[in-house]
Protein backbone atom coordinates (compact mmCIF):
# COMPACT_ATOMS: atom_id res chain seq x y z
CA UNK A 1 0.00 0.00 0.00
CA UNK A 2 1.16 3.71 -0.52
CA UNK A 3 2.77 5.28 1.86
CA UNK A 4 3.31 2.10 4.11
CA UNK A 5 6.97 1.38 4.92
CA UNK A 6 8.62 -2.01 4.50
CA UNK A 7 7.55 -5.25 4.28
CA UNK A 8 6.65 -6.17 8.24
CA UNK A 9 6.38 -9.05 9.94
CA UNK A 10 2.77 -9.77 11.28
CA UNK A 11 1.31 -7.60 13.11
CA UNK A 12 3.97 -4.87 13.06
CA UNK A 13 3.52 -1.65 15.45
CA UNK A 14 0.93 0.20 13.68
CA UNK A 15 2.74 3.41 14.75
CA UNK A 16 5.43 2.67 12.66
CA UNK A 17 3.31 1.94 9.37
CA UNK A 18 2.28 5.26 7.83
CA UNK A 19 4.34 7.81 6.25
CA UNK A 20 4.06 11.92 7.10
CA UNK A 21 3.03 12.25 2.91
CA UNK A 22 0.02 9.79 3.07
CA UNK A 23 -1.19 11.06 6.46
CA UNK A 24 -1.35 14.42 4.79
CA UNK A 25 -3.40 13.22 2.40
CA UNK A 26 -6.23 12.40 5.02
CA UNK A 27 -9.29 14.79 4.92
CA UNK A 28 -10.25 14.14 8.87
CA UNK A 29 -10.05 16.63 12.04
CA UNK A 30 -6.04 15.91 12.92
CA UNK A 31 -4.84 16.83 9.71
CA UNK A 32 -6.90 19.54 7.89
CA UNK A 33 -7.65 21.70 11.25
CA UNK A 34 -4.49 23.50 11.27
CA UNK A 35 -2.24 24.75 8.80
CA UNK A 36 0.00 22.27 6.54
CA UNK A 37 3.08 23.35 8.41
CA UNK A 38 1.76 22.53 11.49
CA UNK A 39 2.45 19.23 13.19
CA UNK A 40 -0.78 18.08 14.84
CA UNK A 41 -0.93 16.37 17.72
CA UNK A 42 -3.75 16.92 19.05
CA UNK A 43 -6.97 15.48 18.84
CA UNK A 44 -8.17 11.75 19.38
CA UNK A 45 -7.04 10.33 16.14
CA UNK A 46 -4.21 7.61 16.13
CA UNK A 47 -1.79 8.11 13.08
CA UNK A 48 -2.21 4.52 12.14
CA UNK A 49 -3.28 2.25 9.73
CA UNK A 50 -6.99 -0.02 10.18
CA UNK A 51 -6.57 -3.51 11.42
CA UNK A 52 -6.50 -5.78 9.32
CA UNK A 53 -10.15 -7.53 10.24
CA UNK A 54 -11.91 -4.39 10.83
CA UNK A 55 -10.46 -3.51 7.07
CA UNK A 56 -11.61 -6.75 5.61
CA UNK A 57 -14.73 -6.82 7.72
CA UNK A 58 -15.53 -3.15 5.74
CA UNK A 59 -14.55 -4.18 2.78
CA UNK A 60 -16.69 -7.10 2.43
CA UNK A 61 -19.40 -5.26 3.43
CA UNK A 62 -19.01 -2.28 0.91
CA UNK A 63 -18.74 -5.56 -1.70
CA UNK A 64 -22.52 -6.33 -0.93
CA UNK A 65 -23.79 -3.48 -0.77
CA UNK A 66 -24.46 -4.01 3.24
CA UNK A 67 -25.46 -0.13 3.97
CA UNK A 68 -28.48 -0.42 6.08
CA UNK A 69 -29.52 0.08 9.95
CA UNK A 70 -27.49 -1.51 12.30
CA UNK A 71 -29.25 -4.69 14.10
CA UNK A 72 -28.83 -7.18 16.26
CA UNK A 73 -26.79 -8.85 19.29
CA UNK A 74 -23.30 -9.41 17.54
CA UNK A 75 -21.48 -6.07 18.61
CA UNK A 76 -22.60 -6.77 22.21
CA UNK A 77 -21.30 -9.82 22.09
CA UNK A 78 -18.57 -9.27 20.70
CA UNK A 79 -17.39 -6.65 23.27
CA UNK A 80 -18.53 -9.14 26.08
CA UNK A 81 -16.14 -12.16 24.47
CA UNK A 82 -13.56 -9.04 24.91
CA UNK A 83 -14.63 -8.14 28.32
CA UNK A 84 -14.56 -11.97 29.48
CA UNK A 85 -11.33 -12.35 28.37
CA UNK A 86 -9.27 -9.11 29.15
CA UNK A 87 -10.96 -7.86 31.96
CA UNK A 88 -12.24 -11.23 33.65
CA UNK A 89 -16.15 -9.62 33.38
CA UNK A 90 -19.18 -11.46 32.15
CA UNK A 91 -21.11 -8.29 30.55
CA UNK A 92 -24.43 -9.40 30.10
CA UNK A 93 -25.32 -8.58 25.78
CA UNK A 94 -29.07 -8.86 27.01
CA UNK A 95 -28.47 -5.47 29.07
CA UNK A 96 -27.17 -3.60 26.24
CA UNK A 97 -28.67 -0.97 23.94
CA UNK A 98 -26.75 0.47 20.46
CA UNK A 99 -26.34 4.25 20.81
CA UNK A 100 -24.76 6.08 18.03
CA UNK A 101 -21.31 7.36 20.06
CA UNK A 102 -20.35 7.28 23.90
CA UNK A 103 -20.71 11.05 24.36
CA UNK A 104 -24.41 11.16 22.58
CA UNK A 105 -24.78 7.65 24.52
CA UNK A 106 -24.17 9.72 27.63
CA UNK A 107 -26.94 12.34 26.84
CA UNK A 108 -29.26 9.35 26.18
CA UNK A 109 -28.77 8.04 29.85
CA UNK A 110 -28.36 11.12 31.29
CA UNK A 111 -32.25 11.69 29.80
CA UNK A 112 -33.76 8.31 31.58
CA UNK A 113 -32.03 9.53 35.36
CA UNK A 114 -31.76 13.38 35.47
CA UNK A 115 -33.95 16.33 34.58
CA UNK A 116 -33.37 19.79 33.51
CA UNK A 117 -31.76 21.86 36.44
CA UNK A 118 -30.46 18.72 37.49
CA UNK A 119 -26.88 18.03 38.81
CA UNK A 120 -24.05 16.06 36.88
CA UNK A 121 -20.72 15.67 39.03
CA UNK A 122 -17.20 15.38 37.10
CA UNK A 123 -13.65 15.10 38.46
CA UNK A 124 -11.18 17.97 36.25
CA UNK A 125 -9.26 17.93 34.42
CA UNK A 126 -11.37 16.10 32.54
CA UNK A 127 -12.45 15.67 28.72
CA UNK A 128 -14.15 18.86 27.17
CA UNK A 129 -17.13 17.33 25.95
CA UNK A 130 -18.33 16.67 28.97
CA UNK A 131 -19.19 20.07 30.00
CA UNK A 132 -20.70 21.33 26.70
CA UNK A 133 -22.90 18.23 26.39
CA UNK A 134 -24.03 18.23 30.07
CA UNK A 135 -24.82 22.17 29.58
CA UNK A 136 -26.62 21.86 26.20
CA UNK A 137 -28.95 19.76 28.19
CA UNK A 138 -29.81 22.49 30.88
CA UNK A 139 -28.03 20.16 33.87
CA UNK A 140 -25.68 21.77 36.00
CA UNK A 141 -22.34 20.57 36.51
CA UNK A 142 -20.83 20.25 39.85
CA UNK A 143 -16.88 19.80 39.77
CA UNK A 144 -14.78 17.33 41.96
CA UNK A 145 -11.58 17.62 40.71
CA UNK A 146 -8.96 14.76 41.31
CA UNK A 147 -6.10 14.91 43.87
CA UNK A 148 -2.34 15.92 43.07
CA UNK A 149 -2.05 12.26 42.01
CA UNK A 150 -4.68 12.73 39.59
CA UNK A 151 -6.97 10.06 41.59
CA UNK A 152 -10.64 10.30 42.74
CA UNK A 153 -10.48 12.22 45.95
CA UNK A 154 -13.55 10.33 47.94
CA UNK A 155 -13.85 13.24 51.08
CA UNK A 156 -13.84 15.72 47.59
CA UNK A 157 -16.12 13.45 45.40
CA UNK A 158 -18.89 12.90 49.06
CA UNK A 159 -19.19 17.03 49.47
CA UNK A 160 -19.95 17.05 45.66
CA UNK A 161 -22.70 14.77 45.70
CA UNK A 162 -24.00 15.92 49.04
CA UNK A 163 -24.40 19.18 47.24
CA UNK A 164 -25.82 17.75 43.79
CA UNK A 165 -28.67 16.41 45.81
CA UNK A 166 -29.43 18.93 48.25
CA UNK A 167 -33.32 19.21 48.61
CA UNK A 168 -33.75 16.19 47.09
CA UNK A 169 -32.72 16.83 43.72
CA UNK A 170 -31.65 14.17 40.87
CA UNK A 171 -27.95 13.86 40.01
CA UNK A 172 -25.78 11.81 38.50
CA UNK A 173 -21.82 11.07 38.44
CA UNK A 174 -20.20 11.08 34.95
CA UNK A 175 -16.89 8.77 35.83
CA UNK A 176 -14.41 8.92 32.63
CA UNK A 177 -12.63 5.90 33.14
CA UNK A 178 -10.08 5.22 32.67
CA UNK A 179 -9.44 9.00 32.89
CA UNK A 180 -8.87 11.44 30.26
CA UNK A 181 -6.50 13.53 29.75
CA UNK A 182 -4.15 12.06 32.62
CA UNK A 183 -4.25 8.78 32.17
CA UNK A 184 -5.36 7.25 35.52
CA UNK A 185 -6.59 3.66 35.79
CA UNK A 186 -9.23 3.67 38.73
CA UNK A 187 -8.65 0.57 40.95
CA UNK A 188 -11.55 -2.37 41.92
CA UNK A 189 -11.06 -0.75 45.43
CA UNK A 190 -11.70 3.25 44.51
CA UNK A 191 -15.03 2.51 42.33
CA UNK A 192 -16.26 -0.15 44.91
CA UNK A 193 -15.68 3.11 47.23
CA UNK A 194 -17.38 5.30 44.33
CA UNK A 195 -20.33 2.84 44.35
CA UNK A 196 -21.04 3.13 48.22
CA UNK A 197 -20.69 6.57 48.41
CA UNK A 198 -23.09 6.73 45.08
CA UNK A 199 -25.76 4.60 47.15
CA UNK A 200 -25.70 6.23 49.85
CA UNK A 201 -26.43 9.50 48.31
CA UNK A 202 -29.13 8.51 45.07
CA UNK A 203 -26.50 9.47 43.02
CA UNK A 204 -26.66 7.68 39.48
CA UNK A 205 -23.14 6.68 37.80
CA UNK A 206 -22.49 6.65 33.80
CA UNK A 207 -18.70 5.43 33.31
CA UNK A 208 -17.29 6.71 30.07
CA UNK A 209 -15.48 3.66 29.65
CA UNK A 210 -14.08 4.87 25.87
CA UNK A 211 -10.16 4.30 26.78
CA UNK A 212 -10.78 0.71 28.29
CA UNK A 213 -9.03 -1.67 25.48
CA UNK A 214 -5.88 1.58 25.75
CA UNK A 215 -4.57 -0.09 29.19
CA UNK A 216 -0.50 0.01 29.62
CA UNK A 217 0.47 -3.76 29.63
CA UNK A 218 0.63 -5.13 33.11
CA UNK A 219 -2.18 -2.88 34.39
CA UNK A 220 -5.89 -4.25 35.02
CA UNK A 221 -8.71 -2.40 34.11
CA UNK A 222 -11.79 -2.71 36.30
CA UNK A 223 -14.96 -2.05 34.32
CA UNK A 224 -17.32 -0.12 36.97
CA UNK A 225 -20.30 -2.66 36.53
CA UNK A 226 -17.96 -5.35 37.62
CA UNK A 227 -17.32 -3.81 41.48
CA UNK A 228 -20.08 -4.53 44.16
CA UNK A 229 -22.54 -2.18 44.45
CA UNK A 230 -22.65 -1.36 40.89
CA UNK A 231 -26.00 -2.34 40.25
CA UNK A 232 -28.02 0.62 39.52
CA UNK A 233 -24.92 2.12 37.21
CA UNK A 234 -24.46 2.83 33.60
CA UNK A 235 -21.30 2.14 31.39
CA UNK A 236 -21.09 3.34 27.85
CA UNK A 237 -17.91 1.69 25.68
CA UNK A 238 -16.56 1.58 22.21
CA UNK A 239 -13.73 0.40 19.91
CA UNK A 240 -13.30 3.54 18.57
CA UNK A 241 -10.48 4.97 20.74
CA UNK A 242 -8.51 1.28 20.27
CA UNK A 243 -9.13 1.05 17.03
CA UNK A 244 -9.09 4.25 15.45
CA UNK A 245 -12.53 3.93 14.68
CA UNK A 246 -13.64 7.59 15.68
CA UNK A 247 -15.18 8.00 11.99
CA UNK A 248 -17.67 4.79 12.24
CA UNK A 249 -19.66 6.07 14.61
CA UNK A 250 -21.37 2.89 16.98
CA UNK A 251 -21.50 2.45 20.41
CA UNK A 252 -22.87 0.46 23.52
CA UNK A 253 -24.89 1.65 26.69
CA UNK A 254 -24.69 -0.91 29.05
CA UNK A 255 -26.82 -1.10 32.09
CA UNK A 256 -25.95 -2.79 36.04
CA UNK A 257 -29.31 -5.42 36.54
CA UNK A 258 -30.94 -3.11 38.74
CA UNK A 259 -30.80 -0.11 35.98
CA UNK A 260 -31.90 -2.80 33.24
CA UNK A 261 -35.39 -1.65 32.86
CA UNK A 262 -34.55 2.09 32.59
CA UNK A 263 -32.09 1.22 29.80
CA UNK A 264 -34.89 -0.88 28.23
CA UNK A 265 -37.03 2.36 28.13
CA UNK A 266 -34.53 4.27 25.53
CA UNK A 267 -36.52 4.96 22.82
CA UNK A 268 -35.61 2.60 19.24
CA UNK A 269 -34.81 5.34 17.17
CA UNK A 270 -31.75 6.32 19.47
CA UNK A 271 -30.07 3.06 18.10
CA UNK A 272 -30.48 4.35 14.47
CA UNK A 273 -28.39 7.00 14.61
CA UNK A 274 -25.64 4.66 14.57
CA UNK A 275 -23.30 3.63 11.44
CA UNK A 276 -23.97 0.32 9.84
CA UNK A 277 -20.40 0.32 8.56
CA UNK A 278 -19.78 1.41 12.49
CA UNK A 279 -21.66 -1.32 13.91
CA UNK A 280 -19.38 -4.06 11.31
CA UNK A 281 -16.20 -2.28 12.49
CA UNK A 282 -16.40 -2.65 15.91
CA UNK A 283 -17.66 -5.70 16.08
CA UNK A 284 -14.55 -6.70 14.06
CA UNK A 285 -11.86 -5.01 16.18
CA UNK A 286 -13.41 -6.61 19.52
CA UNK A 287 -13.71 -10.35 18.11
CA UNK A 288 -11.04 -10.23 15.87
CA UNK A 289 -8.58 -7.26 16.51
CA UNK A 290 -7.19 -8.16 19.56
CA UNK A 291 -3.14 -9.22 17.86
CA UNK A 292 -3.39 -5.60 16.43
CA UNK A 293 -4.51 -3.88 19.45
CA UNK A 294 -1.42 -5.67 21.54
CA UNK A 295 0.83 -4.27 18.86
CA UNK A 296 -0.32 -0.89 19.54
CA UNK A 297 -0.57 -1.08 23.00
CA UNK A 298 3.28 -2.09 22.92
CA UNK A 299 4.10 0.91 20.33
CA UNK A 300 2.46 3.03 22.68
CA UNK A 301 4.44 2.16 25.93
CA UNK A 302 7.60 2.98 23.80
CA UNK A 303 6.15 6.05 22.63
CA UNK A 304 6.12 7.04 26.33
CA UNK A 305 9.15 6.37 27.56
CA UNK A 306 10.50 8.27 24.72
CA UNK A 307 8.64 11.47 25.38
CA UNK A 308 9.89 11.28 28.92
CA UNK A 309 13.42 10.97 27.61
CA UNK A 310 13.21 13.47 25.53
CA UNK A 311 11.38 16.20 27.83
CA UNK A 312 13.79 14.82 30.03
CA UNK A 313 16.86 16.02 27.37
CA UNK A 314 15.22 19.25 25.61
CA UNK A 315 12.50 20.47 28.35
CA UNK A 316 13.31 19.54 31.57
CA UNK A 317 10.37 22.22 33.31
CA UNK A 318 8.05 19.76 32.01
CA UNK A 319 6.54 17.35 34.36
CA UNK A 320 5.25 14.36 32.79
CA UNK A 321 4.30 11.39 34.89
CA UNK A 322 3.17 8.74 32.33
CA UNK A 323 -0.61 7.62 32.57
CA UNK A 324 -1.63 3.59 32.89
CA UNK A 325 -4.28 4.26 29.97
CA UNK A 326 -5.41 6.40 26.91
CA UNK A 327 -2.96 7.74 24.16
CA UNK A 328 -2.56 11.05 25.96
CA UNK A 329 0.44 12.18 27.91
CA UNK A 330 -0.69 15.08 30.30
CA UNK A 331 2.01 17.64 30.86
CA UNK A 332 2.60 19.91 33.27
CA UNK A 333 4.30 23.44 31.99
CA UNK A 334 3.79 25.68 34.57
CA UNK A 335 7.37 25.79 35.41
CA UNK A 336 8.18 27.16 31.60
CA UNK A 337 6.20 30.50 32.84
CA UNK A 338 4.02 29.72 29.78
CA UNK A 339 0.76 31.04 31.69
CA UNK A 340 -2.37 29.50 31.62
CA UNK A 341 -2.51 28.28 28.11
CA UNK A 342 1.47 26.98 26.76
CA UNK A 343 -0.41 25.88 23.71
CA UNK A 344 -1.06 29.10 22.41
CA UNK A 345 2.70 29.27 22.74
CA UNK A 346 3.55 26.04 20.72
CA UNK A 347 1.37 26.25 18.26
CA UNK A 348 2.84 29.86 17.36
CA UNK A 349 6.32 29.94 17.77
CA UNK A 350 6.77 26.29 17.31
CA UNK A 351 4.18 25.23 14.97
CA UNK A 352 3.27 22.06 17.12
CA UNK A 353 -0.53 22.06 18.07
CA UNK A 354 -1.56 20.16 21.49
CA UNK A 355 -5.03 20.29 23.56
CA UNK A 356 -4.61 23.11 25.40
CA UNK A 357 -4.79 22.56 29.15
CA UNK A 358 -7.62 25.37 30.18
CA UNK A 359 -10.29 23.41 28.12
CA UNK A 360 -10.30 20.92 30.13
CA UNK A 361 -11.45 22.96 33.20
CA UNK A 362 -9.94 23.04 37.04
CA UNK A 363 -6.58 21.87 37.17
CA UNK A 364 -5.67 22.61 33.31
CA UNK A 365 -4.16 25.44 33.50
CA UNK A 366 -0.43 25.34 32.60
CA UNK A 367 -0.58 22.27 31.15
CA UNK A 368 -1.04 20.60 27.40
CA UNK A 369 -2.71 17.21 26.13
CA UNK A 370 -0.16 15.67 23.88
CA UNK A 371 -1.09 13.04 21.55
CA UNK A 372 1.28 9.72 21.61
CA UNK A 373 -0.48 7.63 18.69
CA UNK A 374 1.95 8.53 16.22
CA UNK A 375 5.37 7.53 15.17
CA UNK A 376 8.64 7.73 17.52
CA UNK A 377 9.53 10.39 15.02
CA UNK A 378 6.81 12.22 14.99
CA UNK A 379 6.88 12.61 18.89
CA UNK A 380 10.66 13.53 18.59
CA UNK A 381 9.39 16.31 16.15
CA UNK A 382 7.03 17.40 18.39
CA UNK A 383 9.52 18.18 21.42
CA UNK A 384 11.78 19.60 19.25
CA UNK A 385 9.35 22.08 18.23
CA UNK A 386 8.18 22.83 21.49
CA UNK A 387 11.35 23.37 22.58
CA UNK A 388 11.78 25.84 19.79
CA UNK A 389 9.15 27.57 21.15
CA UNK A 390 10.66 29.10 24.18
CA UNK A 391 13.63 30.50 22.07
Amino acid sequence: MDGIRGDAPQEPNPLRRLTPDLLRRRTSMKWRTYAPDVLPLWVAEMDVPLAGPVARALTRAVEIGDTGYAHGPDYAEALASFARERWGWEADPARAALVPDVMLGVVEVLKLVTGPGDAVVVNPPVYPPFFLFVRHMDRRIVEAPLDDEHRVDLAVLEDAFRSATAGGRRAAYLLCSPHNPTGTVHTAEELAAVAALAERYGVRVIADEIHAPLVSPGVRFTPYLSVPGAGRGFSLMSASKGWNLAGAKAALALAGPDAAAELAALPEEVAHGMSHLGFIAHTAAFAEAGPWLDALLAGLAENAALLADLLGERLPGVRYRPGEATFFAWLDCRALGLGEDPAARFLQRGRVAVNPGPDFSTGGAGHVRFNLATSPELVAEGVRRMATALG
